[in-house]
């Protein structure tokens, strides 16, 4: 397993802001001797308009968007940039056999064709998606984040070589996901769902991956079900991804993943347990 990582994804930040450079800094201090690390290069402008529009590329270029959650920061630009780069990276040492993992941010999930949402800039899985069908037929995206993945059900909703497939929190932000809609299939999950329950409806949706059959797995993974998350309220421990992780490898497909959201300080240990399981 290849963790992907660049010390400027951590250069940026709001005070209070759960997105903090804290989460990754702090992970990757705690993983560096325990997995290979290589650094990602930027993605290109032609990455990023496979899945967002051109008036998109230019706004967050200039900061011309407006979202609460989502700060114009100072270069923020190049910083969605390198991390699409991390996802893009991560898929290409996937294809050529070697499993990896993104530790970047900005996160991407939310973000739609022409919209910036709850923390994220550019679709960096669905980037890493849409690039990889070049040397592929068919792309399972899995979605663990406790918030759906609102964007990338957007890009990619109707797409017959891309299944789509989300496990997340409802009722929670951003509303999204409350019925499977022809190649998105969404099991929303209630609050204070523990392990058990969780890893069966999991084993429900990979039945879905396996009927479809891919070539690659690209897994937004976020640990923000995480019992202790500051903003969800879901009731897994640091244990269960890495039964997650496991689950997903049972599979027998290439898999890539890409870092999403989860806020508890013990995110490290949470990606770590992840990292063993789909290793």
């Amino acid at each position: 397993m290849t963790i992907i990582f660049h010390p400027s994804c951590i250069e940026y930040g709001q005070p209070g802001h759960p997105e903090s450079p804290e989460r990754v800094r702090s992970s990757q201090e705690y993983l560096k001797d325990k997995f290979d690390f290589v650094e990602p290069s930027p993605a290109k402008a032609d990455d990023i308009l496979r899945v967002h529009t051109r008036a998109h590329l230019s706004d967050v270029q200039t900061g011309g968007f407006a979202d609460l959650d989502s700060p114009a920061y100072e270069g923020i630009y190049e910083h969605a940039l390198l991390s699409a780069g991390g996802a893009l990276m991560a898929m290409r040492l996937t294809l050529n056999g070697e499993a990896a993992f993104s530790l970047m941010r900005p996160p991407g999930h939310h973000a739609g064709r022409e919209s910036v949402a709850g923390f994220c800039y550019f679709n960096n899985i669905a980037i890493a998606v849409a690039a990889a069908l070049d040397n592929v037929e068919r792309v399972t995206i899995v979605d663990f984040d406790c918030h759906h993945g609102n964007g990338t059900e957007e890009i990619f909703l109707g797409h017959e070589r891309v299944l789509y497939v989300s496990l997340h929190q409802s009722p929670l932000y951003p509303g999204t996901g409350l019925a499977t809609r022809r190649n998105c299939h969404n099991f929303p999950v209630a609050p204070l769902t523990g392990e058990k329950e969780y890893l069966d409806i999991l084993a429900q949706a990979l039945e879905q991956v396996s009927a479809f059959d891919p070539d690659l797995i690209g897994v937004s993974a976020g640990f923000d079900a995480y019992k202790r998350d500051p903003i969800t309220s879901l009731d897994l421990d640091i244990e269960s991804f890495g039964k997650i992780g496991n689950a997903i490898r049972s599979l027998g497909k290439p898999t890539f993943s890409v870092l999403e959201g989860g806020y508890a300080p013990q995110l490290k240990e949470c990606i770590e347990s992840y990292l063993k399981g789909v290793a």
